[in-house]
């Protein structure tokens, strides 16, 4: 299961609404607000002097999924526990009020809403939009840092973070993933004198997602004849710098594993790159490693903003439509894709990954490496209609495609091909997981 429903249509009139439940340990309350607005549950807690949360998406699901609830007196029936509605819905006679878990409708007249407790529950993309800081990467993270944390803003951003360091392997791949002349007994080398990459490198080698023909015998034989030179740096930098960090504990509930994403969209990314004509291909091995590390921002979030993200948590959880990086502004004033592109980044990273990773949810961001940011961008939505990231589900058009040189039948038959491998997936995630040391 991941985290996300379908976006709220744009351009609706406001009498499309939106029902979530939530609840707390004195019982369940229901909040009414206008579909494309996200419910601010600083605003809830202020008006009921209570610190209710929203229910877990397959609970929701599951309450609302009740016959009972789903006739054309079941919002009557609803309307019996306590109900928050948004100012922004009390303008008119009639609302058609969505449940998105469970895709229930119901039309709604306003004899329903009058015993209700109102006030301003919804904060719209437009104010969130206004109250965003403005300015470069740099400044708006440091903000944050100021604004969210006690940590001691110092000469150097990277040295206010406290991040972990870099191991000596990590840094010498680095070198070798931009080194145009590196060769395989180059990464050979690095590989055979750390013992947990070492591991690592035969382990994927020996997955069955691989399939490699005999026996792995060898570091040599793991590298050369069964994941090759590129694979193996862009797996070992991903993961190392994905290990840098602990996978959040207290994320949103019912969302995709954080591993599991990663290796999802970094293979289709890299599947759908080499369907694109020779011409105007981006480079796999690149378009690989931007997908292994697109989400990298959300453990760097959690790391450096943990009671913050906790709340973020909630926050995802009460808004499944909408942008996670209109929420990550709300909640932190600063989104994964900021902070995780500006790290890697300053860390040396390709210029591509870096542009991939920091624009991949804006398909108007025209630079040299546009093309990355639209693949990713593909990639991601895709799998969110699979249940295997996480985020609104979103269509990706026939424009989109065209663009990039793919079609909807090569896009859909990539990622079909892909799906019949899950389970080799889902072992090969185990052990990428299991590559902490």
């Amino acid at each position: 299961m991941s985290l996300g429903v379908q976006a709220a249509p744009e351009g609706q009139d406001g009498s499309l609404a939106r029902l979530v439940l939530m609840h707390d340990k004195e019982g369940k309350v229901l909040a009414l607000l206008p579909a494309t607005t996200l419910l601010n549950l600083a605003n809830v807690w202020k008006l009921t002097g209570r610190q209710l949360q929203p229910v877990k998406g397959a609970d929701a699901e599951r309450f609302f999924g009740q016959e009972a609830v789903q006739t054309a007196n079941g919002f009557r029936k609803l309307a019996q526990l306590p109900l928050l509605v948004d100012e922004g819905c009390l303008q008119y006679p009639t609302l058609q009020v969505n449940e998105p878990f469970s895709s229930t409708r119901w039309e709604v007249g306003a004899d329903l809403l009058k015993d209700a407790k109102h006030g301003k529950l919804a904060t719209a993309p437009a104010e969130i939009a206004l109250q965003a800081p403005q300015g470069e990467d740099e400044a708006v993270i440091t903000s944050a840092v100021k604004k969210f944390t006690k940590l001691r803003i110092q000469q150097r951003l990277e040295d206010t973070l406290g991040l972990p360091s870099m191991s000596p392997t990590t840094q010498k791949i680095l070198m070798l993933r931009s080194d145009p002349d590196a060769e395989i007994e180059d990464l050979v080398d690095v590989v055979r004198v750390d013992p947990s990459l070492s591991a690592q490198v035969m382990s994927w080698a020996a997955s069955p997602y691989y399939a490699a023909p005999g026996e792995v015998s060898s570091i040599e034989d793991a590298v050369s004849r069964v994941l090759g030179f590129e694979l193996v740096v862009n797996m070992a930098l991903g993961t190392a710098m994905g290990q840098m960090l602990n996978v959040p504990a207290n994320g949103p509930r019912g969302g995709t594993p954080y591993w599991l994403q990663a290796v999802y969209c970094a293979t289709l990314s890299e599947k759908l790159c080499k369907q694109i004509p020779l011409e105007k291909r981006p480079k796999p091995g690149l378009a690989y490693l931007s997908g292994l590390l697109h989400n990298f921002g959300y453990l760097l979030l959690a790391h450096l903003f943990p009671p913050q993200f906790a709340l973020l948590s909630r926050y995802i959880e009460a808004n499944p439509h909408f942008s996670l990086e209109a929420i990550e502004q709300q909640v932190i004033n600063v989104t994964r894709e900021q902070i995780g592109g500006w790290l890697l980044s300053s860390w040396a990273l390709p210029a591509e990954v870096c542009d991939a990773i920091r624009y991949q949810n804006q398909l108007e961001h025209a630079g040299d490496h546009a093309a990355y940011v639209k693949l990713l961008y593909v990639a991601n939505r895709l799998l969110r209609q699979q249940g295997l990231s996480d985020g609104p589900l979103e269509d990706v058009s026939d424009a989109l495609l065209a663009d990039l040189g793919l079609s909807r039948k090569v896009a859909n038959d990539t990622l079909k091909a892909l799906l019949k491998d899950d389970a080799a997936i889902r072992e090969l995630t185990k052990l990428l997981e299991g590559g902490r040391s």
